[in-house]
């Protein structure tokens, strides 16, 4: 008894050290973020002063997309806000169970699920920014009382603005990866969408100054917001699928693998990862000797939820036994 109280006593230790890291990672995240939306709001000053005194409409177009940047940039802040907030006293308004000690795991866990519920959200603001980008664009190609030719100024304006993006894109890409955060993955998934759109707005300038023409704006524009499309499509997918409780079967399958090769484990019987947030946890039940003892089995378990942990870097594995 004093052995399992010991055992537990380490587990929750553990888990708080856990608990920390990706604590202290969602703090980088946050800072990450805030680095963003002052990014956008740079950009969207300059491209909309250059958009006004050069009397450019793509530019003011593109100065709006870049100004919904802002508006993912603070959605995916909140979620990660909320991610982090372990001090709080309900959860969204929820009262939180009484046995904190016991429950403490699972309600982080809830937690972390938010942040992927604001990446989805930011999803759907990049597809909704994308079909504005097309309609613009279709606009553009069939109403010649809004063509026109820009200022050259404009073209500095879309130049720094694409350059600025780039950078954005770059810093929120590396630390993403670094982090392992799908905040900042789908966050430089928006800045790389916004540096195209910037790139395209270039072009147009760049063409109807040069050849004198109108109609590369609507084009461009097309284009651009069909890959924002494709991006916002996709970060709304991936996050949907992580809410819905889909894993990767292979991933699954290489667990199962790894699982099956411990001594004792006669089997598999059912294997299931889930995501909260962007830590993997697994439900898995194993077949043993019918005879073997509860102690035995105990620490079988444990020995499973370790070497997951250092295989795979899941963070928590309950296992249920069942006889062969």
């Amino acid at each position: 008894m004093q052995e399992r109280k010991l055992h537990r006593k380490n587990e929750t230790k553990q888990w708080r050290v856990i608990q920390q890291q990706e604590l202290k990672k969602l703090r980088k995240v946050s800072q990450y973020l805030l680095f963003n939306v002052a990014a956008y709001l740079v950009i969207s000053l300059i491209e909309f002063y250059l958009a006004k005194i050069g009397h450019s409409q793509t530019l003011r177009a593109d100065a709006l997309n870049n100004l919904s940047g802002i508006v993912s940039a603070v959605l995916l802040l909140t979620g990660n806000f909320i991610a982090r907030d372990i001090n709080d006293d309900d959860v969204m308004g929820q009262p939180l169970p009484d046995d904190l000690q016991n429950n403490g795991q699972k309600l982080q866990l809830i937690r972390f699920h938010y942040e992927t519920i604001y990446t989805m959200i930011t999803g759907l603001v990049m597809m909704a920014i994308s079909i504005n980008v097309v309609y613009s664009g279709f606009k553009g190609l069939f109403q010649e009382d809004i063509k026109a030719i820009p200022q050259p100024i404009t073209l500095v304006g879309a130049g720094i603005a694409m350059l600025i993006m780039l950078l954005v894109w770059w810093f929120n890409k590396t630390s993403g990866l670094k982090l392992q955060n799908a905040a900042l993955v789908a966050a430089s998934k928006d800045s790389f969408s916004d540096a195209l759109t910037s790139l395209g707005t270039m072009i147009a300038i760049g063409g109807a100054l040069l050849f004198r023409v109108t109609w590369l704006d609507g084009v461009s524009s097309i284009i651009v917001g069909l890959f924002i499309l494709f991006a916002g499509v996709k970060i709304f997918r991936d996050s949907s699928l992580n809410l819905a409780d889909y894993f990767d079967p292979q991933a699954e399958a290489q667990f199962k693998m790894a699982i099956e090769k411990i001594p004792q484990v006669n089997g598999v019987e059912e294997i299931n990862a889930h995501y909260s947030g962007n830590i993997v946890t697994l439900d898995v039940t194993i077949s043993v000797e019918a005879h073997m003892e509860v102690q035995d089995s105990f620490w079988l378990c444990e020995k499973i939820e370790a070497q997951m942990r250092h295989q795979f870097g899941i963070v928590d594995t309950d296992v249920i036994v069942v006889p062969a």
